[in-house]
């Protein structure tokens, strides 16, 4: 069994590897929305559920065209767990990589990775700038608009929901909560 990186561990690598603000910020954002994800459905294993979510781009800014599969190679040769490992790169199932998402919390990191880029294009949009009273329908309309948020997949982000046995508006509304969360706490929309 390999090392679990303390969430400190895991912001320094991710500083290794991350410049870009734009990165740094969808990190800890995902890193916030995995947590929330932990406790509501009764995981118990929050540390680890963010830290996935704070490593699950690692190698996207320097190997954008080896994403989910450089970062492999990056957590081995520092003697990552497996299983963070197998977290990490599942979410680019079907899009850059064939490790499937098994876990819940995989399925979940799937699920949310694309939808927390939608959910705060729609919060930045509105007046108050801010998920706190952002509402489920206004994400669904912002869904069906494919060019909002141009690089947001709807296919992953309705994949995953098929994945978790959830509707989309069901992820919707968890995901608006666990930003909303993440926001009450960071500050980061």
């Amino acid at each position: 069994m390999g090392k679990i990186p303390t969430r400190e561990e895991a912001w320094d690598l991710l500083c290794e590897f991350n410049k870009d603000e734009f990165h740094l910020k969808h990190a800890r954002i995902v890193e916030g929305v995995m947590k929330y994800f932990a406790r509501e459905l009764g995981h118990g294993e929050e540390d680890f559920w963010g830290v996935v979510g704070l490593l699950h781009d690692l190698d996207f800014e320097m190997y954008p065209d080896e994403h989910c599969i450089k970062v492999q190679e990056i957590m081995r040769d520092r003697g990552l767990d497996e299983r963070l490992i197998h977290a990490v790169a599942s979410h680019g199932y079907g899009i850059c990589c064939d490790i499937k998402p098994e876990h819940e919390m995989e399925k979940v990191l799937y699920a949310v990775d694309e939808l927390t880029g939608l959910i705060g294009a729609t919060a930045i949009m509105r007046p108050s700038k801010s998920t706190m009273d952002l509402e489920v329908s206004s994400v669904k309309k912002k869904f069906k608009t494919p060019k909002f948020a141009a690089g947001c997949s709807r296919e992953v982000i309705s994949n995953g929901a098929n994945m978790l046995g959830w509707e989309l508006d069901k992820l919707f509304e968890k995901t608006i909560l666990a930003m909303r969360e993440v926001e009450q706490t960071t500050g980061l929309v």
